[in-house]
């Protein structure tokens, strides 16, 4: 892509001019009676001087190396962050609606219709440079410099870390302060999945829309990403409307693949749960209890040396064996507690998703080119806990053991790829003052599974219930429209990449509008979400067209009884002897 130029394009808007300083050393005001173009989050710059010299490098930057000692031009990018409304006409002549503003406006030497004039403050972003991305110089602007909009090609080159379509994107939207796609939103893949992302939103404000768009880009031809989503509720199983569309297809043979797992599917080996794992499965364990279960996994430990497949009976004996003790006389005699035990582990052994040897393992849910979705939505609360707590910490010891060159190729756990993980209703999974088995190990993986290439994405619609430590360890987000004061105040200190600027725009969003921030992208932006590819899976349920459906099929029928021969008529129903007609 050719570089915007480093001076003010011809076609360049100017918009205002400079005041003076801002409230703090990183920005300025500058007047303007533009009311249109001066939006939040609205993209604006004025032109510094830049004294270049021999061993400088700026090449690749939105102001270019000139000859020594020659004198250049640098784009210095700033974002709208507030305007005020400084000088207008007299509040009377609004008051009284009979009175017409233009006519008014033009006795008293108005120019009609921009009467106003704004006060506008500007945060400096800085200029662009492609190796470093944004370098502010902390040249302040003079006053009397003039302020342009930021043209469209420029924002296109300095927002986006890639271009749409390059091999690593994420082609999601465009920006929503210009009109239709004029700038394309595309995020840094490599960025996005080894960082870590969340999406936070409230209820209806399209986050599984954006997160089945991000999906779609993943498993697009130039990413092929290998991909599990826990999806608590269902909405996800649209997703298979990938195989066989063109939009993901290539000249190689290449489309995706995409395999749903219903509950009926899910499979966890019983050894690979640990201590922690089964106690979330077992209800009222007393401390004694607890304490010889925990004694009893020492012994399978000690006995199996780790690598037994042991099921529910081989915990039993290890329970018994734990529980017993020796009298004055040296009789052996077993406590109160096994039994007890015993009876809540047998009832754990008839669980659907926990066996003695099926087993989902990592080779089963990842390939590159394909997305699984892990669906939940029949399973209980502290089951969805330990599966997703086994499933995780599997994940993770197959990239540690992989990277490390500790497993074998027909290891069920080799993993020799880089993979994501999609986590929906991630408050459950990770809440913010509750115990929680999934807590602890998506807290180690947020923290160290980038350097072993495994990526996790949270989507939450309560941010306020989402552990902060989890939270602050997303170094992408994407918010969308959020009105819960406890939930925003949230934001002000898990998501401090967005600004405090934008964040004050999130109840104002509407459905498919969101904030773009972290390491996936150049800067904070406002995005307009692409339309799906495939079908959305979680649209809200049109309860009043049910309604009216389901009235007009019994009031039809009802009217077709009525007007049927009595010998033709359904018999009446009783109940308890009475006729019901």
């Amino acid at each position: 892509m050719v570089e915007p130029s480093t001076t003010a394009p011809v076609t360049s808007r100017v918009i205002g001019t400079v005041k003076g300083p801002g409230d703090n050393s990183n920005q300025y005001v500058f007047i303007t009676a533009n009311n249109r173009q001066v939006k939040i989050g609205e993209f604006v710059y004025y032109l510094a001087s830049n004294i270049a010299t021999a061993g400088d490098s700026g090449g690749g930057s939105t102001g270019g190396k000139g000859a020594e000692g020659t004198e250049d031009k640098l784009q210095i990018l700033g974002k709208i962050s507030a305007r005020a409304l400084i000088d207008h006409l007299p509040d009377r002549i609004f008051a009284d609606t009979e009175i017409s503003p233009e006519t008014i406006a033009a006795l008293i030497g108005f120019a009609y219709p921009n009467p106003e004039i704004y006060e506008i403050t500007v945060d400096v972003i800085g200029y662009f440079h492609r190796a470093l991305g944004f370098i502010n110089p902390r040249i302040t602007p003079d006053p009397g410099a003039k302020v342009y909009l930021t043209d469209d090609q420029t924002l296109r080159y300095v927002i986006n870390k890639r271009q749409p379509g390059e091999v690593g994107t994420a082609h999601v939207g465009s920006l929503l302060l210009r009109p239709g796609n004029a700038v394309p939103v595309a995020l840094d893949v490599k960025e996005l999945v080894s960082t870590h992302m969340a999406i936070l939103a409230g209820t209806g404000s399209g986050k599984s829309y954006t997160a089945g768009v991000l999906i779609e880009e993943l498993l697009r031809p130039y990413n092929r990403a290998a991909v599990l989503i826990f999806d608590p509720h269902g909405e996800y199983s649209t997703l298979s409307d990938m195989r066989g569309h063109d939009h993901f297809k290539a000249d190689d043979g290449y489309s995706p693949e995409v395999q749903v797992l219903t509950p009926d599917d899910i499979r966890i080996r019983m050894s690979s749960l640990d201590y922690y794992d089964v106690l979330t499965l077992l209800p009222d364990m007393s401390d004694r209890q607890q304490s010889i279960l925990s004694k009893a996994f020492g012994i399978l430990r000690k006995h199996r040396n780790g690598q037994y497949r042991w099921d529910v009976q081989d915990l039993i004996s290890a329970v018994y064996e734990s529980d017993r003790s020796t009298d004055d006389e040296g009789n052996e005699k077993t406590g109160s507690s096994a039994p007890a035990i015993e009876w809540k582990l047998e009832r754990l052994s008839r669980s659907e998703y926990f066996h003695r040897v099926d087993h989902l393992a990592p080779k089963d849910l990842f390939e590159p080119g394909q997305v699984t979705v892990l669906q939940m939505s029949e399973i209980s609360q502290e089951e969805q806990q330990v599966i997703c707590a086994a499933v995780l910490r599997q994940c993770y010891q197959a990239r540690l053991g992989t990277a490390k060159e500790q497993l074998a190729a027909e290891d069920e756990n080799y993993l020799p790829y880089p993979v994501f993980i999609l986590i929906e209703e991630a408050h459950r999974f990770a809440p913010a003052h509750e115990p929680s088995r999934c807590k602890q190990i998506l807290r180690t993986i947020l923290s160290e599974g980038r350097k072993f290439g495994l990526g996790v994405g949270l989507i939450t619609q309560r941010p306020g219930k989402l552990d902060a430590d989890v939270l602050s360890q997303c170094m992408s987000q994407f918010l969308m429209r959020i009105v819960n004061p406890v939930d925003q105040e949230s934001l002000k200190y898990g998501v401090e990449a967005a600004g405090r600027d934008l964040l004050q725009e999130l109840p104002a969003l509407t459905k498919g509008q969101v904030i773009i921030s972290g390491a996936c992208i150049n800067t904070p932006v406002l995005c307009q979400v692409r339309q799906r590819l495939t079908t959305h899976g979680g649209e809200t349920l049109n309860a009043p067209a049910a309604w009216q459906n389901h009235f007009q099929k019994h009031h039809q029928r009802s009217r077709q009884i009525e007007k049927a021969p009595v010998s033709r008529r359904p018999a009446a129903e009783t109940f308890e002897g009475i006729s019901i007609e």
